[in-house]
């Protein structure tokens, strides 16, 4: 099995490799890019979040799911992209992302929903390395016949912005 499909398992949180791995996908700027469907909480319809104004650039607010205040990130912006008005299609993906060893929500905006899809382990490929100041947010690229799917690191989307309990 290759190395780049191990760490894609050991950052999406789950244990040893399976011959498959079932991932949420969605686009974001025309471009195809998943996640891993067991760290998928739910996915809710565009509502606009109530501003936060210490938070980074990229977080555009709070929502309230069933008493739990969430961050909303917009995904579009964390990738460097410039910002676009949300459309019919757009939606939130809510995710459970770990840091300092504990399990949060967070939500994520897409511009739409695109499949749930089941990725053999041999169609994951390393991230090709490039100079970038950012944290990296691909942890593999899944190769499917012609297409492309970038695959998150969930952790990652926040980069050195803490979650409050």
């Amino acid at each position: 099995m290759s190395g780049s499909v191990e760490a894609y398992r050991s950052v999406s949180g789950h244990g040893p490799v399976s011959d498959e791995t079932q991932i949420l996908t969605f686009i974001v700027n025309g471009e195809e890019f998943g996640v891993d469907i067991l760290r998928v909480q739910e996915i809710r319809g565009w509502s606009v979040p109530m501003p936060f104004p210490q938070a980074p650039a990229f977080v555009k607010g709070l929502i309230n799911i069933r008493g739990d205040v969430v961050p909303i990130a917009d995904l579009r912006e964390r990738l460097g992209l410039p910002s676009q008005p949300h459309g019919q299609t757009t939606v939130i993906v809510i995710l459970r992302v770990k840091q300092a060893g504990e399990e949060r929500m967070l939500g994520v905006i897409v511009d739409a929903m695109s499949d749930v899809t089941n990725i053999p382990a041999t169609s994951i490929r390393a991230v090709p390395t490039l100079q970038s100041g950012e944290q990296a947010l691909a942890r593999g690229i899944a190769v499917l016949d012609e297409k492309m799917i970038t695959l998150l690191d969930v952790d990652a989307i926040l980069g050195g912005a803490k979650l409050a309990a």
